[in-house]
């Protein structure tokens, strides 16, 4: 399918009508529009190049490379010096139309496909691969958007962002259709629901995960942070959704508050409408019995999942589809959940000692996988010994939090480097010091010389937690993005010993 831009002008002119076109000649209307993007590096021939004005970057100074590329028309802010058909928009900033106008060129994707949108600080990761698990279960090819992978039902490629911009999820919708998908299941960051990433989407089931502080260097408060996430559901999702919310969290409660007929509560308090009446985890996986809101009859349950907090991303994702799926599909994709990279991801080791990975950088995060981790091990545990550092430009209060944490819970503390930015790692470093209480702990800034080391110290029935990255594979400083993994660094370590 493709728009002529005429179509893409007019259908500017319903929200910013005094928008104008820049064109050589009459003809220029009727160039066809195939693509739409607003990165110029994967401009293709007959494609819409919208220049965006970011935090970071300004669109308007690619347009040449864009022309380049194979750009058939552009939409930007202000008159390019550009041999090109041209819309000015006048009155608002190209991310105020891109999202629908992405939309319409790709022909309104999302509306064929069963959109599952998940939000939240912790947790987002690991319920979309649970919901995609169960809706494959159920015959459902399903596509995804997240924190490690996009797919679009057939090819998979590391994810660059959590929630992408509106006109690549746009993209990414009609090549789900195209290969047959008939789901999709999307993480939705804040940042995107703030900046309109998710326009031109409605969604059939928005979740809510939990919410603690995080991002606040970018919403100032956690007023702000809920309000964006709650965008989620009172603007992105459809008139008819059916979702689920955190019951045991007090945002949760407000939002199964605000929309009592279309959100159903899980959590694992006695109150709950939707819980887990009993389980049993272990370093091997987890059973649970669970019941569900509006429904009689309890689901019996196995997954190699461990620990609570992946029990409460279980009880999340059956609680959403319930109903959309049989029982059986449920039952089925909870019991064959893919390991999800960098999210309590699991490395034995030579000598008989362990190494969980997690992508866990915030403090209550650490609080749940050090738990997790001492519980699992049980009277078997030697040492456990907590690897973590944190981003530059990231919510300051938390580094003495995160050096809090680990010291209540771990044996040893390593302070290392995450990607510290433009800030000093140093700095960093001292902040999570600052809340460490009696315990030993060890500044090693340099990552892997301090997972190497870390390795080394293990004895038989230690473990290693190494947080923070997860499944990232660059370490950035400054301008720089360095290649590392733990996972892999932390596999080859132990291909040497052996």
């Amino acid at each position: 399918m493709s728009t002529k831009l005429r179509e893409v002008l007019s259908f500017i002119r319903l929200k910013f009508p005094d928008t104008e076109a820049v064109v050589r000649s009459q003809d220029d209307f009727f160039v066809e529009i195939s693509e739409c993007f607003s990165d110029s590096r994967k401009v293709i021939k007959g494609s819409l190049f919208c220049c965006i004005s970011g935090e970071k970057s300004d669109g308007h100074e690619f347009a040449e490379q864009a022309l380049k590329n194979g750009a058939a028309a552009f939409l930007c802010e202000h008159k390019l010096d550009i041999n090109a058909p041209q819309i000015i928009l006048k009155g608002g900033n190209v991310r105020d139309v891109l999202g629908e106008l992405a939309a319409m060129i790709y022909d309104h994707p999302a509306e064929k496909l069963l959109m599952v949108g998940v939000t939240g600080t912790n947790g987002k990761t690991t319920t979309t691969y649970i919901i995609r698990s169960i809706l494959q279960a159920s015959g459902t090819r399903t596509g995804i958007l997240g924190t490690i992978i996009e797919s679009d039902g057939i090819n998979e490629i590391e994810a660059d962002r959590t929630t992408p911009e509106s006109s690549e999820i746009q993209k990414q919708l009609s090549e789900m259709v195209k290969n047959g998908c008939g789901a999709c299941v999307m993480e939705a960051s804040s940042h995107g629901l703030f900046l309109g990433r998710l326009k031109g989407t409605k969604f059939d089931i928005p979740v809510f995960t939990n919410l603690y502080p995080e991002h606040l260097d970018f919403h100032e408060n956690m007023e702000n942070y809920f309000n964006a996430k709650k965008l989620l559901f009172t603007k992105y999702s459809k008139a008819d959704f059916i979702g689920s919310a955190n019951f045991d969290d007090k945002y949760g409660k407000i939002l199964l508050n605000l929309f009592p007929s279309k959100l159903r509560g899980f959590g694992l308090s006695e109150k709950s409408p939707s819980s887990v009446i009993n389980f049993k985890t272990d370093l091997n996986g987890t059973n649970l019995t669970v019941k569900t809101q509006g429904f009689s009859d309890n689901l019996e349950l196995t997954s190699p999942l461990v620990g609570k907090f992946n029990i409460m991303n279980t009880l999340c994702a059956v609680t959403a589809l319930r109903g959309y799926v049989e029982d059986e599909a449920i039952i089925i994709g909870v019991g064959s959940v893919p390991q999800v990279p960098g999210r309590l991801e699991r490395i034995n080791l030579p000598n008989g000692a362990l190494c969980f990975v997690d992508f866990a950088h915030t403090p209550s995060a650490l609080e749940n996988v050090l738990k997790t981790v001492w519980t699992l091990a049980g009277s078997k545990r030697g040492k456990i010994i907590s690897m973590f550092g944190h981003g530059g430009g990231r919510y300051e209060l938390n580094r003495p939090e995160l050096g809090r944490v680990a010291s209540d819970i771990a044996d040893e503390i390593i302070i290392t480097s995450d990607n510290a930015r433009d800030e000093d790692p140093q700095k960093i470093a001292d902040a999570i010091i600052s809340g460490i209480k009696a315990k030993p702990y060890k500044t090693i800034l340099d990552r892997a010389e301090a997972v190497n080391y870390a390795l080394k110290e293990l004895r038989p029935n230690d473990i290693l937690v190494i947080t923070g990255k997860g499944p990232e594979r660059f370490i950035t400083i400054k301008d720089q993005k360095i290649p590392f993994n733990d996972s892999e660094a932390v596999k080859k370590w132990a291909d040497s010993q052996i």
